[in-house]
Formats: C-alpha cells, sequence, structure tokens
C-alpha cells in the first residue's frame, strides 16, 4: 500500500512539474511571438478598416468604476478619431440580463463622441477567444486592432494570428500595479488556456450568421 501512494505521489509530482514547465513556456512563447505587434504609441499602430475592443465589465464588484474599461474606451476613441480605423467591434458578455459588455461599450464610446454607425455589438465575446475568431468567421474581418491592455493584447494577437487574422495590438492604459495584481495573475494562467485551446481546436460558443461591415 505504500509503494501504491509513493508511486501516486510520484506521478502528482511529474504532472505539476509538467504543468508549471508548460505554464512558463506558453507565457514565454506569447509575450515573444506578440510583441513585434502590439503598440503603446498611436503613430506606430497600422490602419486598418475595424478595431476589435475586447470586453470587461465598467464596474468592479465593490461597485467602483473598473479602469481597465475606462481606459479600453478612451483608446478606441482614441484610434477611431485618428482615422486609424473607421469602424470598431465591441465584443464582450452578454450572459444575463442585467450585464451588458458591449452595449456599455458603445454607450460609453458615443459619450466620447464616436457615431452610432461606427460602433458595431457582438454580443457573444465570452472569452477572447470568442471574440477574436467571431471578428473572422462573423464579421469577415482578416486585419484587426485590438485594443486592450498590454498583457491582454499579448494573447488576443497571438490567438488572432493563429487563427489567420493579420493582427496589431493597440495598449490602452494599464492600472496600477496593486489594483492589476489579481488580473495579472489570472492572466498568467490565462495564456496557458490559450495555447490548450488552440492545441485541441476549441471553438467559439455561439456561432451565428454572417454580418457585413461597409
Amino acid at each position: 500500500m505504500k509503494k501504491i501512494i509513493k508511486n501516486i505521489l510520484k506521478i502528482f509530482l511529474l504532472l505539476l512539474v509538467a504543468g508549471i514547465i508548460f505554464m512558463a513556456w506558453a507565457n514565454y512563447s506569447i509575450k515573444k511571438n506578440s510583441e513585434p505587434f502590439v503598440f503603446y504609441n498611436i503613430a506606430d499602430v497600422p490602419e486598418a478598416k475595424t478595431g476589435l475592443l475586447l470586453g470587461t465589465g465598467k464596474l468592479l464588484s465593490n461597485g467602483t468604476p473598473n479602469a481597465y474599461f475606462y481606459n479600453r474606451i478612451q483608446a478606441a476613441a482614441d484610434l477611431l478619431k485618428s482615422g486609424k480605423i473607421q469602424y470598431v467591434i465591441v465584443s464582450g458578455d452578454n450572459s444575463t440580463k442585467d450585464y451588458n459588455e458591449p452595449v456599455d461599450m458603445q454607450l460609453a464610446l458615443m459619450q466620447q463622441g464616436i457615431a452610432h454607425d461606427k460602433i458595431i455589438l457582438d454580443h457573444a465575446g465570452f472569452r477572447t477567444l470568442d471574440s477574436v475568431v467571431r471578428a473572422k468567421d462573423i464579421f469577415g474581418q482578416t486585419r484587426l486592432i485590438i485594443i486592450s491592455q498590454r498583457f491582454h493584447n499579448e494573447r488576443a494577437v497571438f490567438l488572432a494570428r493563429k487563427t489567420g487574422i493579420e493582427a496589431f495590438g493597440y495598449n490602452a492604459a494599464d492600472v496600477n500595479k496593486y489594483a492589476g495584481l489579481k488580473t495579472n495573475m489570472r492572466e498568467y494562467f490565462a495564456k496557458a488556456k490559450a495555447y490548450w485551446d488552440l492545441l485541441f481546436g476549441v471553438e467559439p460558443k455561439f456561432g451565428g450568421k454572417k454580418i457585413v461591415i461597409p
């Protein structure tokens, strides 16, 4: 019995070590591969017809404004006003009646002076993978400027390029390190999951009819 337990522990430790190595490699690889395609300076961003604004909640769990959300809105508005993009897909979670990231993003952009007809809603962007793949499969875009914070853009641009999209990232302003600690820790696991999804051919939760962007 002791031998069996010992062997089980060995297997568990081997799997744990393998998992840690895989996560470290996935994070390094995604950062390295996406680095040439993500930018902080709007002048460095190539032009594209369409941007993809990745969703997040406008409020934190304690009810205070979410800086990630508002910084992304500002970045998207700046891209549109500069002429770097002509349209923006706002893609996010709309899983409950009282939570609608795409509509929240649409309203926030309109408050920044962006015209209603320049904003395309994607209500099925439940994950980054879903948002990216749907931009190509549903909205017909093969060249995109993805808008989020750098840590998120690295993963999104990587996924987009692996699915045949010529993608670039424009980095919205980040939040202070203390406020973003939990998010950055979660991103470490998310980058490993991105590789896992690619390896196993994970697809978006929802498809739908094709939507033409003028």
